[in-house]
């Protein structure tokens, strides 16, 4: 149950962002497409990029610390780390291949007033 509870906690903190974000009004098919390439790059990124720090950090507490004598626990931690810069590698690839999708394509962070002509990017 503590779990479960634990679990639920942090999913509706992660979720406030995308709660905050819904308030945008989307009038056409690049600004809903600006709006998902938002949310990807202002919160699942940055949230996907921790748990791969954690990972690392925690493997490395494992194979240095918590396992200076057994060679089974520093394989462990080892193994942890090497997990976590698989990570930070996969992401940083397919964060790239996103970026360079959305440039392409012509979906980007700006978005324009409707009838005002006013810019606002990023």
């Amino acid at each position: 149950m503590k779990k479960t509870l634990t679990a639920l906690t942090t999913l509706a903190t992660f979720s406030l962002p995308l709660l905050a974000a819904a308030q945008t009004v989307v009038t056409n098919l690049s600004q809903a497409g600006g709006f998902v390439i938002n949310i990807i790059n202002g919160v699942l990124v940055p949230v996907l990029f921790a748990i791969a720090f954690i990972v690392f950090i925690w493997g490395a507490f494992k194979a240095f610390i918590l396992g200076a004598n057994d060679n089974d626990a520093k394989e462990k931690g080892k193994n942890l780390m090497l997990w976590g810069l698989i990570g930070f590698f996969v992401m940083v690839s397919v964060w790239g291949l996103v970026n360079i999708l959305t440039g392409s394509v012509g979906l980007n962070n700006s978005v324009t007033l409707p009838n005002s002509g006013v810019n606002i990017g990023h």
